[in-house]
């Protein structure tokens, strides 16, 4: 109790404040952003156990400061807001009348012309030639099969990311297909509306799509996935010196091919008059990877998020991180910790090291959601292959799971590269400070410089 109203009073003076974590805030906000990350735990069971509505209860400033929530307790409010849309707009349900081998382009005829406010009413399937009542399941199989429609090669609107070859982005060259862009924002209705629905798809996209999604700045790291190449490339121009490594001759600008079309973007303002120097390099790191993730497929994203945007507010659905955006949309896996286990490979370590021991002793003491983490840490997905983790797919084809010994100090956290599935394990001196860091590691995901 003494902890409750000690909370109450911090908080009463921080609901100004709209911007997380900034320099912006009040000092009050400062100190209760601070208090909340010292007392996370509590902090979250006691939400846990409330039965009254995050935004109108005394906690109600953790909505402009959603980052010291736990997944769950985002999901909880963000549920709670969607009821409170539903409750405002009674509709009539929205028939989907469509052919079993026409499904994604009957139900874009049916869909594509309704507006945002129809689109939050209850849908329910006809499949053409059937007399199945939808009670549910025939909306869930329609899900399933939208699903896999959206990647079908026949579209061209997705393609796998070179890094696993499960994820997806948008496609550069959908432009073949000349309703391209209406096919992008029926996609993103489709899957807003799943969400909406708290139906789950199986579909992953890649950490920079999520974050286009939540307006979040995308990161140098996520290259690496994307394009190992590339980011290698980059990384040899940040790790040399330019004129040593004879790439004094670059400037602020990059070639795109958009649409069939190749142009040269300027990456700042007279970005072609800007060399590229030691001093500025980073910054040009920063850009050229945000414009190579973007660039493209710009008008692909815009199109995918207005149609997103019409079913879920953006400033709703940006609680989440990109891992948890990816949970939402495609529900907590089950990983089987034996048989990934049982296909795992060591590098300077063996099977019987001491810190190996302890890895997977805290591994098997993580709840569902913090096992998603780390799969997702380590792999860049959730997504657990069908046939096990003997399939596990890297870059270069099948890559089962590896653990290297990282000697460098043990003050370091867990690194990893997704390329490789491959996790970088410093030689930890205790158990506790391995599961300390690894649940750090996974949670915070450092990722070097972003690219606000």
């Amino acid at each position: 109790k003494q902890w409750y109203l000690r909370w109450v009073r911090v908080s009463s003076g921080g609901q100004g404040a709209l911007s997380s974590f900034t320099s912006d805030m009040c000092p009050d906000t400062r100190k209760f952003i601070a208090f909340a990350e010292q007392h996370r735990i509590v902090l979250n069971q006691i939400l846990r156990q409330s039965t009254t509505p995050l935004s109108d209860g005394p906690f109600q400033v953790l909505v402009n400061h959603t980052r010291v929530l736990d997944f769950d307790v985002k999901r909880r409010y963000f549920r709670q807001e969607l009821d409170k849309i539903e409750e405002t707009n009674r509709r009539e349900d929205i028939a989907i009348r469509v052919r079993r081998d026409h499904v994604f382009e009957e139900s874009f005829r049916e869909l594509h012309r309704r507006s945002p406010e129809e689109l939050k009413s209850r849908l329910y399937v006809i499949f053409e030639g059937e007399e199945g009542q939808d009670a549910g399941g025939l909306l869930r199989e329609w899900y399933q099969i939208i699903a896999r429609e959206i990647f079908n090669p026949h579209y061209a609107l997705f393609t796998t990311t070179p890094g696993d070859k499960v994820t997806y982005v948008c496609n550069s060259f959908s432009h073949y297909n000349p309703n391209h862009l209406d096919y992008f924002k029926f996609v993103g209705r489709v899957i807003a509306k799943a969400i909406y629905d708290n139906k789950h798809l199986d579909c992953y996209f890649s950490r920079s799509f999520y974050k286009h999604i939540l307006g979040q700045p995308i990161s140098f790291k996520d290259m690496e996935h994307e394009d190992y190449a590339f980011y290698k490339s980059m990384m040899f121009l940040l790790e040399h010196d330019l004129v040593e490594a004879g790439l004094d001759n670059l400037d602020f600008t990059m070639e795109i091919e958009e649409f069939g079309v190749s142009e040269t973007r300027e990456l700042k303002p007279k970005g072609h008059e800007i060399a590229v120097t030691n001093a500025n390099k980073k910054e040009y790191v920063k850009l050229i990877s945000q414009m190579k993730m973007t660039g493209s497929i710009r008008s692909q994203i815009k199109a995918f998020l207005d149609g997103f945007y019409d079913i879920i507010p953006k400033h709703l659905i940006s609680i989440f991180s990109d891992n948890e955006l990816e949970l939402l949309i495609s529900g907590l896996p089950t990983i089987d910790i034996e048989d990934l286990k049982a296909n795992t490979e060591y590098h300077k370590f063996s099977i019987t090291s001491l810190q190996i021991q302890w890895f997977w002793r805290a591994l098997r003491s993580f709840s569902q959601a913090e096992r998603a983490n780390f799969l997702q840490f380590v792999t860049g997905t959730s997504k657990v292959p069908l046939q096990g983790f003997s399939s596990l797919e890297g870059m270069n084809g099948v890559q089962k799971f590896q653990i290297h010994r990282d000697d460098r100090s043990t003050d370091r956290l867990p690194s990893a590269h997704t390329c490789f599935n491959q996790l970088d394990l410093p030689v930890y001196e205790t158990y506790d400070k391995l599961r300390k860091n690894l649940l750090l590691a996974i949670n915070e995901c450092p990722e070097g410089f972003g690219l606000a």
